[in-house]
């Protein structure tokens, strides 16, 4: 009780601080993405970053709402929160309007609320109260399958409203389970597989001979040549053909012509700098044109001009290197990782398992968003179109975001009390 009452004092105040220096840049670089002149104050609500000081507004009530929660809340109705984003995200699909071509959002009057954002928090909360189980073991396969089902369901859903970049989000709660004591087997069969899928792009079928002939290498330099090594080479190289064979499948009849594209030109081999290519392209263009010291807060050209689409979103990180330069993208390529670090550093403090847990689903989370929005704009990524925590424009994203950390945060206040 005496902790409880001292809730304040408890609360990870470099979590806190790191969250607000990112927000605050997020709403500066918004400013400065989208500058009118005509609407040069930072507070119209009639420009985009008039609208991302209420988001922020709202944010951080909602924070402050997620505080004065009993932190057992969200151990008890871990799966019930799960459940009803799950029903959003099917209604959504029902009566929701297409976006960007997704059909993710609800439309309430002029603000749009995208449910997807919001899966990933549910998810996160439902892994770690299952783990959170004394039963539980992720060694074993029952586990491993209802965690499955979890993640999977919430991706799934998302998959069929034709937004493939929050559905790809999913796969980083397997570092949660990594943690938790899964076999690390399971990622590295996913990397190959991976690397399969893009030399295929790259050889066709040739690919297929080059196997076989690994294999025949493999057998021959085999110190122990009895029938269970020879059977599992022989198994591997079926798999890996059968894979090689049904990559064209998947890449001609199950991915959508801009999913293709955007994969060929991340591979260099359709340059496509007017169609695909034009976003990479101008990205590349204005981080680099920022030099070591960049232009100058409000100076950048290629923003200004709006030749880098979706940049107060997706893109958002062309207005740091172009205005702010090699130095400027340092420091917050800095503030990222610290932020990261310290959410690591704070779960892994945790007596509970709950929201040691949970801490690992939202660090996992935020890094798969800074890492793969980062690359995509280098051209180190496949374009999917998934925000940056706390610098992309939108109510929800921002709002989802907070939430993630700020119940982290509140679990973290809590851990004194637990014996």
């Amino acid at each position: 009780m005496r902790n409880e009452n001292r809730l304040l004092a408890n609360i990870d105040r470099p979590l806190v601080i790191l969250y607000l220096i990112l927000v605050l840049l997020g709403w500066l670089n918004i400013y400065s993405a989208v500058f009118d002149e005509a609407h040069s104050s930072i507070f119209d609500l009639s420009q985009r970053y008039g609208k991302q000081m209420l988001w922020i507004a709202l944010g951080l009530f909602i924070g402050i709402l997620v505080l004065l929660v009993d932190a057992k809340f969200f151990v008890v109705f871990a799966f019930p929160i799960y459940g009803l984003i799950n029903l959003l995200l099917i209604f959504v699909l029902l009566f929701g309007v297409t976006i960007a071509g997704s059909k993710s959002w609800f439309q309430i009057g002029g603000f749009a609320l995208q449910p997807a954002e919001f899966a990933k928090f549910g998810a996160a909360l439902a892994l770690a109260a299952l783990l959170n189980r004394r039963s539980a073991d992720i060694t074993k396969i029952k586990d491993q399958l209802i965690a499955g089902v979890i993640i999977a369901f919430p991706a799934l859903l998302i998959l069929a409203q034709n937004d493939t970049g929050s559905a790809l989000v999913f796969m980083s709660f397997y570092f949660v389970l990594f943690r938790e004591g899964m076999t690390g087997r399971l990622m590295i069969l996913a990397l190959i597989l991976i690397v399969l899928f893009l030399v295929t792009l790259y050889a066709g079928h040739w690919l297929v001979f080059g196997i076989i002939l690994l294999a025949f290498v493999i057998s021959v330099l085999l110190v122990k040549r009895n029938l269970s090594n020879i059977m599992s080479l022989i198994a591997a190289v079926a798999v890996s053909v059968l894979f090689v064979l049904s990559v064209e499948y998947v890449f001609e009849k199950v991915l959508e012509p801009h999913q293709k594209n955007r994969i060929m030109v991340l591979l260099g081999k359709d340059v496509d700098l007017s169609g695909a290519g034009y976003n990479v392209n101008q990205s590349k263009i204005a981080i680099g044109s920022g030099g070591f010291f960049g232009k100058g807060y409000l100076s950048g050209t290629q923003t200004k001009y709006n030749f880098v689409p979706e940049q107060s979103t997706d893109f958002i990180f062309c207005t740091v290197g172009e205005e702010w330069g090699f130095l400027g993208s340092t420091v917050v390529i800095a503030l990222f990782i610290g932020f990261l670090w310290r959410i690591i550093v704070v779960a892994e403090r945790q007596r509970s398992p709950f929201a040691r847990i949970y801490g690992y689903g939202i660090a996992s989370i935020m890094f798969f968003h800074f890492a793969i929005n980062v690359g995509m704009t280098i051209g180190l990524a496949p374009v999917i179109g998934i925000p940056l925590p706390y610098f992309s424009y939108g109510g929800s994203s921002l709002w989802a975001f907070t939430l993630m950390l700020f119940v982290l945060i509140r679990q973290d206040a809590n851990r004194l009390n637990i014996l």
